[in-house]
Protein backbone atom coordinates (compact mmCIF):
# COMPACT_ATOMS: atom_id res chain seq x y z
CA UNK A 1 0.00 0.00 0.00
CA UNK A 2 1.32 3.42 -0.96
CA UNK A 3 2.07 5.49 2.15
CA UNK A 4 -0.12 8.54 2.17
CA UNK A 5 2.68 10.91 3.21
CA UNK A 6 4.88 9.71 0.35
CA UNK A 7 1.96 10.19 -2.04
CA UNK A 8 1.48 13.78 -0.83
CA UNK A 9 5.18 14.55 -1.16
CA UNK A 10 5.28 13.07 -4.66
CA UNK A 11 2.26 15.06 -5.85
CA UNK A 12 3.49 18.33 -4.37
CA UNK A 13 6.87 17.77 -6.02
CA UNK A 14 5.20 17.32 -9.43
CA UNK A 15 3.13 20.46 -8.92
CA UNK A 16 6.18 22.48 -7.91
CA UNK A 17 8.08 21.38 -11.06
CA UNK A 18 5.17 22.33 -13.34
CA UNK A 19 6.00 25.27 -15.62
CA UNK A 20 2.85 25.76 -17.74
CA UNK A 21 -0.94 25.92 -17.38
CA UNK A 22 -1.25 23.02 -19.82
CA UNK A 23 0.89 20.81 -17.61
CA UNK A 24 -1.21 21.77 -14.58
CA UNK A 25 -4.28 20.23 -16.24
CA UNK A 26 -2.27 17.11 -17.10
CA UNK A 27 -1.10 16.78 -13.48
CA UNK A 28 -4.69 17.13 -12.22
CA UNK A 29 -5.70 14.16 -14.40
CA UNK A 30 -2.74 12.11 -13.17
CA UNK A 31 -3.70 12.78 -9.55
CA UNK A 32 -7.52 12.95 -9.57
CA UNK A 33 -8.41 11.21 -12.85
CA UNK A 34 -10.21 7.92 -13.31
CA UNK A 35 -6.99 5.95 -12.81
CA UNK A 36 -5.21 8.68 -10.84
CA UNK A 37 -3.08 8.31 -7.76
CA UNK A 38 -5.82 9.41 -5.36
CA UNK A 39 -8.36 7.08 -6.98
CA UNK A 40 -5.98 4.13 -6.57
CA UNK A 41 -5.50 4.89 -2.89
CA UNK A 42 -9.27 5.24 -2.37
CA UNK A 43 -9.75 1.76 -3.87
CA UNK A 44 -7.81 0.37 -0.91
CA UNK A 45 -10.58 1.50 1.46
CA UNK A 46 -12.67 -1.48 0.43
CA UNK A 47 -10.16 -3.91 1.94
CA UNK A 48 -10.00 -2.23 5.36
CA UNK A 49 -12.08 -2.65 8.48
CA UNK A 50 -14.22 0.17 9.89
CA UNK A 51 -11.43 1.73 11.95
CA UNK A 52 -8.96 1.44 9.08
CA UNK A 53 -11.41 3.10 6.70
CA UNK A 54 -11.96 5.96 9.15
CA UNK A 55 -8.25 6.56 9.59
CA UNK A 56 -7.26 6.25 5.92
CA UNK A 57 -10.30 8.26 4.81
CA UNK A 58 -9.31 11.18 7.02
CA UNK A 59 -5.75 11.05 5.68
CA UNK A 60 -6.97 10.95 2.08
CA UNK A 61 -9.21 13.98 2.64
CA UNK A 62 -6.29 15.92 4.12
CA UNK A 63 -4.07 15.00 1.16
CA UNK A 64 -6.77 15.98 -1.36
CA UNK A 65 -7.24 19.38 0.31
CA UNK A 66 -3.49 20.03 0.37
CA UNK A 67 -3.03 19.01 -3.26
CA UNK A 68 -6.00 21.14 -4.36
CA UNK A 69 -4.64 24.15 -2.46
CA UNK A 70 -1.21 23.81 -4.07
CA UNK A 71 -2.77 23.31 -7.51
CA UNK A 72 -4.78 26.52 -7.12
CA UNK A 73 -1.73 28.45 -5.95
CA UNK A 74 0.42 27.13 -8.79
CA UNK A 75 -2.33 27.85 -11.33
CA UNK A 76 -2.61 31.46 -10.12
CA UNK A 77 1.16 31.90 -10.17
CA UNK A 78 1.54 30.54 -13.71
CA UNK A 79 -1.43 32.55 -14.94
CA UNK A 80 0.08 35.76 -13.53
CA UNK A 81 3.43 34.93 -15.13
CA UNK A 82 1.82 34.46 -18.55
CA UNK A 83 -0.08 37.73 -18.24
CA UNK A 84 3.12 39.57 -17.28
CA UNK A 85 4.96 38.05 -20.25
CA UNK A 86 2.21 39.21 -22.56
CA UNK A 87 2.25 42.71 -21.10
CA UNK A 88 6.03 42.91 -21.55
CA UNK A 89 5.82 41.82 -25.17
CA UNK A 90 3.02 44.19 -26.17
CA UNK A 91 3.87 47.77 -27.03
CA UNK A 92 1.38 50.57 -26.52
CA UNK A 93 1.98 53.90 -28.24
CA UNK A 94 0.59 56.37 -25.68
CA UNK A 95 0.95 59.21 -28.20
CA UNK A 96 -1.48 57.58 -30.66
CA UNK A 97 -4.97 59.10 -31.02
CA UNK A 98 -7.54 57.72 -28.59
CA UNK A 99 -10.06 55.21 -29.84
CA UNK A 100 -13.71 56.31 -30.06
CA UNK A 101 -15.59 55.61 -26.87
CA UNK A 102 -17.65 52.42 -26.96
CA UNK A 103 -21.40 52.80 -26.58
CA UNK A 104 -23.41 50.82 -24.08
CA UNK A 105 -22.44 48.57 -21.20
CA UNK A 106 -22.15 44.88 -20.55
CA UNK A 107 -25.35 43.48 -19.05
CA UNK A 108 -24.89 42.05 -15.53
CA UNK A 109 -26.30 38.66 -16.62
CA UNK A 110 -23.74 38.47 -19.43
CA UNK A 111 -20.89 39.19 -17.03
CA UNK A 112 -22.09 36.64 -14.47
CA UNK A 113 -22.66 33.99 -17.14
CA UNK A 114 -19.02 34.41 -18.20
CA UNK A 115 -17.88 34.16 -14.57
CA UNK A 116 -19.88 30.95 -14.08
CA UNK A 117 -18.55 29.44 -17.31
CA UNK A 118 -14.96 30.17 -16.29
CA UNK A 119 -15.40 28.56 -12.86
CA UNK A 120 -17.17 25.40 -14.05
CA UNK A 121 -14.75 24.98 -16.96
CA UNK A 122 -11.91 25.06 -14.44
CA UNK A 123 -13.48 22.04 -12.74
CA UNK A 124 -13.73 20.08 -16.00
CA UNK A 125 -17.31 20.88 -17.04
CA UNK A 126 -18.16 21.26 -20.74
CA UNK A 127 -20.87 23.68 -21.86
CA UNK A 128 -23.98 22.09 -23.41
CA UNK A 129 -26.98 23.77 -25.03
CA UNK A 130 -30.52 22.88 -26.04
CA UNK A 131 -33.71 24.38 -27.53
CA UNK A 132 -35.97 26.82 -25.70
CA UNK A 133 -38.97 25.15 -27.36
CA UNK A 134 -39.36 21.67 -25.87
CA UNK A 135 -41.95 18.91 -25.65
CA UNK A 136 -43.50 17.22 -22.63
CA UNK A 137 -41.26 14.17 -22.87
CA UNK A 138 -37.92 15.97 -22.49
CA UNK A 139 -39.25 18.67 -20.15
CA UNK A 140 -41.23 16.40 -17.80
CA UNK A 141 -41.45 12.66 -18.53
CA UNK A 142 -37.74 11.96 -19.05
CA UNK A 143 -37.06 13.87 -15.82
CA UNK A 144 -39.27 11.53 -13.79
CA UNK A 145 -42.24 13.91 -13.50
CA UNK A 146 -45.54 11.98 -13.52
CA UNK A 147 -48.56 13.05 -15.56
CA UNK A 148 -50.24 14.53 -12.47
CA UNK A 149 -47.26 16.69 -11.46
CA UNK A 150 -48.41 20.29 -10.77
CA UNK A 151 -45.64 21.77 -12.95
CA UNK A 152 -47.48 20.40 -16.01
CA UNK A 153 -50.56 22.53 -15.39
CA UNK A 154 -51.50 25.47 -17.60
CA UNK A 155 -51.09 28.07 -14.83
CA UNK A 156 -47.41 27.13 -14.38
CA UNK A 157 -46.29 26.35 -17.93
CA UNK A 158 -46.44 28.22 -21.26
CA UNK A 159 -47.83 25.69 -23.73
CA UNK A 160 -47.67 26.41 -27.47
CA UNK A 161 -50.99 26.33 -29.31
CA UNK A 162 -49.93 23.88 -32.04
CA UNK A 163 -50.79 20.20 -32.59
CA UNK A 164 -48.97 17.81 -30.23
CA UNK A 165 -46.09 15.72 -31.53
CA UNK A 166 -45.11 12.11 -30.85
CA UNK A 167 -43.56 13.15 -27.54
CA UNK A 168 -46.46 15.26 -26.29
CA UNK A 169 -47.43 18.93 -26.32
CA UNK A 170 -44.94 21.67 -27.17
CA UNK A 171 -43.98 24.23 -24.56
CA UNK A 172 -41.39 26.79 -23.52
CA UNK A 173 -38.99 24.86 -21.29
CA UNK A 174 -39.60 25.41 -17.58
CA UNK A 175 -36.00 24.57 -16.62
CA UNK A 176 -32.71 23.78 -18.35
CA UNK A 177 -32.82 20.16 -17.16
CA UNK A 178 -33.99 18.85 -20.59
CA UNK A 179 -30.49 19.72 -21.81
CA UNK A 180 -29.21 17.02 -19.46
CA UNK A 181 -31.29 14.39 -21.25
CA UNK A 182 -30.18 15.58 -24.69
CA UNK A 183 -26.54 15.59 -23.56
CA UNK A 184 -26.71 12.11 -22.04
CA UNK A 185 -28.29 10.68 -25.17
CA UNK A 186 -25.61 12.26 -27.38
CA UNK A 187 -22.60 11.14 -25.32
CA UNK A 188 -21.10 8.14 -23.54
CA UNK A 189 -20.23 8.48 -19.83
CA UNK A 190 -18.24 9.51 -17.91
CA UNK A 191 -18.86 13.22 -18.51
CA UNK A 192 -19.45 16.60 -16.88
CA UNK A 193 -21.81 19.10 -18.48
CA UNK A 194 -23.18 22.47 -17.53
CA UNK A 195 -25.77 24.64 -19.27
CA UNK A 196 -26.81 28.28 -18.98
CA UNK A 197 -30.07 29.30 -20.60
CA UNK A 198 -33.42 31.05 -20.45
CA UNK A 199 -36.39 29.27 -18.89
CA UNK A 200 -40.06 30.27 -18.73
CA UNK A 201 -42.71 30.04 -16.02
CA UNK A 202 -46.01 31.84 -15.51
CA UNK A 203 -44.99 33.99 -12.55
CA UNK A 204 -44.15 37.69 -12.09
CA UNK A 205 -43.29 39.84 -9.06
CA UNK A 206 -40.23 41.50 -7.47
CA UNK A 207 -38.54 38.12 -6.96
CA UNK A 208 -39.99 36.17 -9.90
CA UNK A 209 -40.16 36.84 -13.64
CA UNK A 210 -41.91 34.89 -16.43
CA UNK A 211 -38.50 34.49 -18.10
CA UNK A 212 -35.30 33.98 -16.15
CA UNK A 213 -31.94 32.25 -16.47
CA UNK A 214 -30.72 28.99 -14.95
CA UNK A 215 -27.36 27.28 -14.76
CA UNK A 216 -27.27 23.54 -14.17
CA UNK A 217 -24.42 21.10 -13.75
CA UNK A 218 -24.43 17.34 -14.36
CA UNK A 219 -21.76 14.78 -13.51
CA UNK A 220 -22.12 11.12 -14.51
CA UNK A 221 -19.29 8.84 -13.43
CA UNK A 222 -18.81 5.43 -11.80
CA UNK A 223 -17.96 6.65 -8.32
CA UNK A 224 -19.70 9.94 -7.64
CA UNK A 225 -22.07 10.85 -4.84
CA UNK A 226 -23.37 13.42 -2.40
CA UNK A 227 -19.93 14.24 -0.97
CA UNK A 228 -18.73 15.22 -4.46
CA UNK A 229 -21.85 17.38 -4.92
CA UNK A 230 -21.15 19.23 -1.68
CA UNK A 231 -17.50 19.76 -2.65
CA UNK A 232 -18.38 21.16 -6.09
CA UNK A 233 -21.05 23.54 -4.78
CA UNK A 234 -18.82 24.75 -1.91
CA UNK A 235 -15.84 25.47 -4.15
CA UNK A 236 -18.01 27.06 -6.83
CA UNK A 237 -19.45 29.49 -4.28
CA UNK A 238 -15.99 30.28 -2.87
CA UNK A 239 -14.73 31.27 -6.30
CA UNK A 240 -17.90 33.07 -7.37
CA UNK A 241 -18.18 35.23 -4.26
CA UNK A 242 -14.36 35.48 -3.89
CA UNK A 243 -14.24 34.26 -0.30
CA UNK A 244 -11.63 31.87 1.07
CA UNK A 245 -13.92 30.19 3.57
CA UNK A 246 -17.66 29.69 3.86
CA UNK A 247 -20.18 27.22 5.20
CA UNK A 248 -23.08 25.59 3.42
CA UNK A 249 -26.03 23.79 4.94
CA UNK A 250 -27.85 20.95 3.18
CA UNK A 251 -31.57 20.61 3.90
CA UNK A 252 -33.49 17.52 2.75
CA UNK A 253 -35.85 18.37 -0.10
CA UNK A 254 -37.67 16.72 -2.97
CA UNK A 255 -37.06 17.00 -6.71
CA UNK A 256 -38.49 14.36 -9.05
CA UNK A 257 -35.22 14.07 -10.98
CA UNK A 258 -32.88 13.53 -7.98
CA UNK A 259 -32.98 11.17 -5.00
CA UNK A 260 -31.80 12.02 -2.41
CA UNK A 261 -32.28 15.76 -2.94
CA UNK A 262 -31.26 18.82 -0.96
CA UNK A 263 -31.61 22.57 -0.91
CA UNK A 264 -28.37 24.39 -0.14
CA UNK A 265 -28.04 27.36 2.22
CA UNK A 266 -25.05 29.70 2.42
CA UNK A 267 -23.99 31.43 5.65
CA UNK A 268 -23.80 35.22 5.82
CA UNK A 269 -23.99 38.28 8.03
CA UNK A 270 -25.06 41.90 7.52
CA UNK A 271 -22.24 44.38 8.07
CA UNK A 272 -22.65 48.14 7.54
CA UNK A 273 -25.85 47.48 5.64
CA UNK A 274 -24.22 45.02 3.22
CA UNK A 275 -24.41 41.25 3.01
CA UNK A 276 -21.12 39.43 3.68
CA UNK A 277 -20.91 35.77 2.70
CA UNK A 278 -18.80 33.22 4.54
CA UNK A 279 -19.27 34.93 7.90
CA UNK A 280 -22.01 34.93 10.52
CA UNK A 281 -24.71 32.48 11.55
CA UNK A 282 -27.51 33.56 9.21
CA UNK A 283 -28.48 31.32 6.29
CA UNK A 284 -29.70 32.07 2.78
CA UNK A 285 -31.00 29.54 0.26
CA UNK A 286 -28.69 29.55 -2.75
CA UNK A 287 -29.37 26.46 -4.91
CA UNK A 288 -30.64 22.90 -5.09
CA UNK A 289 -29.18 19.57 -6.11
CA UNK A 290 -28.96 15.87 -5.48
CA UNK A 291 -28.09 12.44 -6.78
CA UNK A 292 -29.61 11.84 -10.23
CA UNK A 293 -32.63 9.52 -10.05
CA UNK A 294 -32.05 6.12 -11.74
CA UNK A 295 -35.11 6.69 -13.95
CA UNK A 296 -33.53 9.87 -15.34
CA UNK A 297 -30.30 8.00 -16.08
CA UNK A 298 -32.28 5.32 -17.93
CA UNK A 299 -34.04 7.97 -20.03
CA UNK A 300 -30.56 9.29 -20.87
CA UNK A 301 -29.49 5.80 -22.00
CA UNK A 302 -27.20 5.39 -18.96
CA UNK A 303 -27.08 2.16 -16.94
CA UNK A 304 -27.77 3.15 -13.28
CA UNK A 305 -26.18 -0.11 -12.08
CA UNK A 306 -22.88 0.99 -13.61
CA UNK A 307 -22.91 4.79 -13.31
CA UNK A 308 -24.15 7.35 -10.81
CA UNK A 309 -24.91 11.01 -11.36
CA UNK A 310 -25.08 14.26 -9.40
CA UNK A 311 -26.80 17.46 -10.52
CA UNK A 312 -27.18 20.99 -9.20
CA UNK A 313 -28.87 24.19 -10.33
CA UNK A 314 -28.63 27.94 -9.61
CA UNK A 315 -30.73 30.92 -10.63
CA UNK A 316 -28.38 33.26 -12.50
CA UNK A 317 -30.40 36.38 -11.67
CA UNK A 318 -30.33 35.43 -8.00
CA UNK A 319 -26.55 34.94 -8.04
CA UNK A 320 -26.14 38.27 -9.86
CA UNK A 321 -28.36 40.14 -7.41
CA UNK A 322 -26.57 38.72 -4.39
CA UNK A 323 -23.10 39.51 -5.74
CA UNK A 324 -23.76 42.94 -7.28
CA UNK A 325 -26.69 44.23 -5.21
CA UNK A 326 -29.48 44.34 -7.80
CA UNK A 327 -32.72 44.75 -5.79
CA UNK A 328 -35.46 43.78 -8.27
CA UNK A 329 -35.33 40.93 -10.80
CA UNK A 330 -37.71 42.67 -13.22
CA UNK A 331 -35.07 45.27 -14.10
CA UNK A 332 -32.98 42.64 -15.87
CA UNK A 333 -35.50 42.47 -18.72
CA UNK A 334 -37.03 45.97 -18.97
CA UNK A 335 -34.39 47.57 -21.26
CA UNK A 336 -34.22 50.70 -19.14
CA UNK A 337 -31.09 52.73 -19.95
CA UNK A 338 -31.06 54.21 -16.44
CA UNK A 339 -31.00 50.69 -14.98
CA UNK A 340 -28.16 49.62 -17.28
CA UNK A 341 -26.16 52.73 -16.37
CA UNK A 342 -26.63 51.91 -12.67
CA UNK A 343 -25.86 48.18 -12.80
CA UNK A 344 -24.06 47.61 -16.13
CA UNK A 345 -20.33 47.00 -16.52
CA UNK A 346 -17.88 48.87 -18.70
CA UNK A 347 -16.19 46.83 -21.45
CA UNK A 348 -12.85 46.83 -19.66
CA UNK A 349 -14.23 44.66 -16.87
Amino acid sequence: MVKIDKLLASCLSEIEKCDSLKKIESIKNVIFGKNGKITQVMDELRRLDKEGKRKLGAEINFVKDEITRHLDLKHSKLQSREINKRLESEFVDVSAPARPRSFGKIHPLTKVAEEIENILSYYGFVCADGPDLENEYYNFTALNMPDHHPARTMHDTFYINVPSGEKGRYLLRTHTSPIQIHSMLANTPPYRFFSIGRVYRSDSDATHTPMFTQVEGLVVEKNVGFAHLKWIITNFLKKFFAVKDLSIRLRPSFFPFTEPSAEVDLNYEIKNGEIVFGRGDKWLEICGGGVVHPNVLRHGNVNPDKYQGIAFGFGVERLTSLKYGVPDLRGYFESDERWRNAFGFHHVF
